[in-house]
């Protein structure tokens, strides 16, 4: 309660002149209610029910003894950022992006994998094993919170990695994966992602054969299928062949923002039609395109003004992906540089004239959501550490700030309880309970 209590004046600038109508009415307490009453209701609310983000992409490099979670690194999730915000549960990503689908490709892609995996374990079983847990199932999580630590869950972004053998699932399973998605951003030897709506080119017209098998053998093995990436074939195609619910572990919803990413509402029916759940993801472009754009532009004028007062290029996208390592890392050293000049003129030249997407704008997209597919299909995630994050929710340290939107809502204590990790441990232990019995019979 202190960490949070010491976030109360933060909290409670989120309420400024320059929000949507529709956000300042979400900061306008009940006039029974003063502030300080309806912050501290939500503290409590926050403190009592058990807080899971379901996407936090992780490098190795800050899993080592002299750079690791226990110290509150510059990432947006680590354990002071965690206990600070009073986030439970953090889902630790395994992610490889797609690369070739060759022999070599899927030997570098699961050599990456394991070096992930055995950098979750490390952080928990030997650098903060007083700290943080490894969950396996949801009475882990209740376990392990109740003890007072934090809880470390595994979700594999990409099943490239499993190649073409798909004994490597049962094997990604055992280390602790408990949910996998079948493509990123590219095709992947299983499933169409859902980037090829870029250019209306597919490899596969959603799974590929053995795509299909994979679905059967997560079935088996007790791993949530995540339609979060796939493409939209892919993604009706798995729901209809998996034999246990499917999860989205960081998608929001297309009709408020149509990118490819979110989920339209056949795909989110579909889901809720199979028990499945829907982990809103507070990334800013996925949540408003447009008001992101704005905003982004806007910072990057600044940031072009700055750093030509100091004779330096800024470089685009494409130049940088064609830089080499080296030459990247000492680009990142200047733009630190600049952005330190830019960072205290933000609130005032770019906020002030282009808002940024916030936590109510992310809670609109909770809203439609719970609305369209029902409260017991709903969650929370962040895709911190992957480009995740909108105003008020940078952090894992800022996680209360979902909370106070959702009491500011009118959402009961135990709807908030659903959103933030109880619809996802439901269906953890359906998937888990199918699979008991695939593999009994």
């Amino acid at each position: 309660m202190t960490n949070l209590q010491n976030n109360w004046t933060r909290i409670l600038g989120m309420c400024l002149p320059g929000l949507s109508l529709f956000a300042a009415a979400t900061c306008t307490p009940d006039r029974q209610e003063s502030e300080e009453d309806l912050i501290a209701r939500a503290s409590i609310i926050h403190e009592k029910v058990i807080t899971i983000d379901t996407h936090n992409d992780i490098n190795p490099n800050n899993f080592v003894a002299e750079r690791n979670y226990t110290m509150d690194l510059d990432t947006q999730v680590n354990l002071p950022k965690m206990e600070n915000g009073g986030l439970d549960v953090s889902w630790m990503i395994v992610y490889v992006g797609q690369g070739a689908l060759t022999p070599e490709g899927y030997a570098d892609a699961h050599s990456s994998a394991l070096a992930k995996f055995e950098a979750i374990h490390r952080l928990a079983e030997e650098i903060a094993p007083e700290q943080m847990e490894i969950a396996y199932t949801s009475a882990d999580v209740r376990r392990i919170v109740a003890s007072g630590k934090k809880v470390a869950m595994i979700g594999i972004e990409n099943a490239y990695p499993v190649g073409l053998d798909l004994s490597n699932i049962k094997i990604f399973q055992e280390m602790g994966g408990r949910y996998m998605s079948l493509a990123h951003n590219g095709h992947s030897q299983f499933s169409d992602s859902n980037t090829g709506e870029r250019d209306d080119i597919w490899m596969h017209n959603g799974l590929s054969d053995l795509g299909k098998e994979a679905v059967a053998e997560m079935n088996r093995w007790g791993i949530m299928i995540d339609i979060s990436h796939p493409s939209r074939d892919a993604i009706m195609q798995m729901i209809e062949l998996s034999k246990a619910p499917v999860m989205a572990s960081h998608s929001s919803a297309r009709t408020l923002n149509d990118v490819s990413r979110n989920l339209d509402d056949a795909q989110l029916k579909a889901v809720q039609a199979m028990g499945g759940v829907v982990q809103a993801v507070a990334f800013s472009s996925y949540v408003d395109s447009d008001k992101n754009t704005r905003n982004r532009e806007t910072l990057t004028d600044l940031q072009q003004e700055v750093a030509s007062g100091l004779n330096i290029e800024l470089l685009d996208r494409a130049t940088l992906r064609s830089m080499n390592a080296e030459e990247r890392s000492s680009y990142a050293a200047t733009m630190e540089t600049v952005n330190k000049l830019v960072q205290p003129r933000i609130a005032e030249e770019v906020n002030s004239e282009t808002p940024p997407v916030d936590v109510a704008d992310f809670v609109n997209h909770i809203d439609y959501l719970v609305e369209l597919i029902g409260i017991d299909h709903v969650g929370i995630s962040s895709d911190f550490d992957g480009g995740g994050g909108v105003e008020g929710w940078n952090d894992a340290s800022e996680t209360f700030a979902v909370t106070l939107e959702l009491v500011r809502r009118e959402y009961t204590e135990e709807e908030i309880a659903k959103l933030w990790g109880e619809n996802l441990l439901r269906v953890l232990d359906e998937v888990q309970r199918i699979a008991s019995e695939i593999q009994s019979s």
